[in-house]
């Protein structure tokens, strides 16, 4: 079997920096574990043929250090860099950073991520393909007089979303336009605090909805394959 890479580092920590070291191993790859000060004796640090700290405990200053991170890939000869999820797996700057320092990024090109991890961003190419969509906003919205008049003009519940949030994070569900005001504050600073970016929008919100993703693997070959549904919602 040819081997695409001979040494991947993980820019990760836990249970998902094991679960990447353990299938290296399977398939006769070397991995590099990076980690912070309170981690050293972590079992991906264990688990990993070769391990960089690159950190004190805190993640900005170790897991999202991404100067830290490429060096440690340039001391131990690494080919590729895996972020795992969460963390720099979605940011088109550490991917870029990646490619123009000569290591594979094991993720999405940088080109997609931007368009994608920008909720509002990625709301509008989904409308502009023809896909339905929840009633909301197309882009994201300064005014916050403006955003109280749109969920007034949808219909409560609505959802006020963090353009650059994920995991679960970033949201507020308001059921009443005199939340709203309170609401639309305390996430546009959580947003800020968490993000880095304190722009909104609004949705309108599914009381009985599910969060139902399918996971797409692509190649650089032109291969893709699905793995079926997975209902997050559990």
């Amino acid at each position: 079997m040819t081997r695409p890479f001979r040494k991947v580092l993980v820019a990760n920590r836990g249970e998902i920096a094991v679960r990447v070291i353990r299938t290296c191993r399977e398939l006769g790859i070397a991995t590099v574990a990076v980690h912070s000060a309170a981690d050293r004796d972590s079992a991906a640090v264990r688990l990993a043929d070769q391990h960089v700290q690159i950190g004190p405990a805190p993640a900005k200053r170790s897991y999202l250090a991404i100067p830290a991170i490429i060096e440690a890939a340039r001391a131990t000869g690494a080919d590729a860099i895996h972020p795992g999820y969460g963390f720099l797996s979605e940011d088109p700057d550490f991917a870029e950073v990646c490619q123009a320092e000569g290591f594979v990024f094991v993720g999405a090109p940088p080109a997609v991520m931007a368009r994608l991890g920008d909720k509002s961003t990625a709301r509008a190419l989904m409308a502009d393909a023809g896909l339905p969509l929840l009633p909301g906003s197309r882009d994201a919205i300064d005014d916050p007089d403006a955003a109280r008049a749109l969920a007034d003009d949808i219909g409560y519940p609505v959802i006020i979303k963090a353009v650059a949030g994920g995991g679960g994070r970033g949201m507020r569900v308001v059921r009443d336009g005199d939340e709203f005001a309170t609401a639309w504050q305390h996430t546009r600073a959580a947003a800020a605090a968490v993000f880095g970016d304190g722009r909104l929008y609004v949705e309108r919100y599914m009381v009985s909805g599910r969060h139902v993703e399918v996971q797409i693997l692509a190649d650089t070959h032109g291969t893709v394959r699905h793995r079926g549904l997975r209902d997050c919602s559990l």
